[in-house]
């Protein structure tokens, strides 16, 4: 072999490498919630700042509205890698590690402050790195928001106008054990099925962010809105883990930061836009009610702590709590029955 080609097969052997971590790929991201929702903004958002940051070799496409399935069935694809990213509730994640149930508790988080602080910090980072165990990869928590009650019977303003309505629920243990103690029928159900179920009557109310009430037209049919914010619930984006082991160190820091950027857009938008939401509810004719008596749905609601603290300890209730740092009035004392935070409130901030 002449130098010359000995020289040829060592430079293509060094740049083969090279090559193939930037080669061009599209990567197939996948969410439940309706297009005119912010996830959608934010996740366009995050398409932008990946093509930007990869110069074009990585595309990402969306695909919205549950078009790949319901949350379940994304994440399986997720896992399996017949898709690449999809964004779905931190309850959807918890049957694989029921620690992140702590995440939704009832009232854990008094404000969306507190929230971002905890998300977004080691505790938040934590969490995430579970999932790694079930080849998934957390890139960031992105927000579902504040839950908030509607129906199409009457006013809930006590734990009294909860007990009777077939409410749908999603697949949180807490959630349904939280509405079971309410007195309602709790009804675990995919998003993309709860509008055609409310309007044949198979339901009568559920619980969602107003952001979700209003993209997905929930106000069509359901009359009562009732400002309850009893949980908080985060988003999860998350990749599947051998596709994004595959990818170049500096890729990976390009998705991760795309995804944390897009997910702080997505947070401005949610606060941004929630006066103008609820105006515009009120416009379609949804009748908003912000005098909830919030320290009796805490005592009803109570016992769901005590649950998960039998079923998986304390110590993400700990964590939580101890990231939070502006919540000193609510230290959970196992002894004492575990006390949601806020309990002091009366009222539902419609802020949250």
């Amino acid at each position: 072999m002449t130098p010359m080609i000995k020289t040829t097969l060592a430079s293509l052997l060094l740049i083969a490498p090279l090559s193939a971590a930037h080669a061009q790929m599209t990567l197939k991201l996948a969410h439940a919630a309706p297009t005119t929702d912010t996830q959608q903004q934010a996740a366009e958002r995050f398409a932008e700042l990946v093509k930007e940051g990869t110069d074009g070799e990585i595309t990402v496409n969306i695909f919205g509205n549950g078009v790949l399935g319901g949350d379940q069935q994304m994440i399986a694809g997720v896992r399996s890698g017949t898709i690449d990213i999809e964004m779905s509730g931190n309850p959807n994640f918890a049957g694989l590690q029921p620690a992140l149930g702590a995440f939704d508790l009832p009232y854990i988080f008094p404000d969306r402050k507190t929230a971002y602080q905890v998300l977004d910090g080691k505790v938040g980072d934590d969490a995430l790195a579970l999932l790694k165990e079930d080849n998934l990869k957390g890139l960031a928590f992105w927000e579902v928001g504040f839950r908030a009650m509607t129906n199409s019977k009457h006013p809930i303003k006590t734990p009294a106008d909860v007990d009777g309505l077939v409410m749908r629920t999603n697949s949180n243990k807490s959630l349904i054990e939280a509405f079971s103690l309410l007195g309602a029928n709790p009804v675990p159900m995919p998003l993309g099925e709860l509008y055609t179920a409310m309007e044949t009557g198979t339901v009568d109310a559920q619980d969602h962010p107003i952001s979700i009430v209003w993209s997905a037209g929930f106000y069509e049919v359901q009359d009562y809105l009732s400002l309850t914010n009893q949980a908080y619930t985060s988003l999860l984006m998350v990749m599947n883990d051998d596709k994004f082991e595959s990818l170049s160190p500096e890729y990976q820091q390009v998705l991760v930061s795309a995804a944390r950027e897009a997910g702080d857009y997505q947070r401005e938008l949610n606060a941004k836009n929630e006066q103008k939401i609820l105006a515009e509810l009120a416009d379609k004719g949804m009748k908003i009610e912000t005098d909830v008596d919030t320290a009796a749905f805490q005592k009803v609601v109570l016992p769901t702590w005590d649950s998960y603290i039998a079923a998986n300890g304390r110590d993400w209730i700990d964590a939580i709590q101890g990231a939070s740092q502006a919540s000193a009035d609510v230290d959970v004392d196992v002894d004492d029955k575990a006390e949601p935070q806020g309990t002091q409130k009366t009222t539902a901030a419609v802020t949250q």
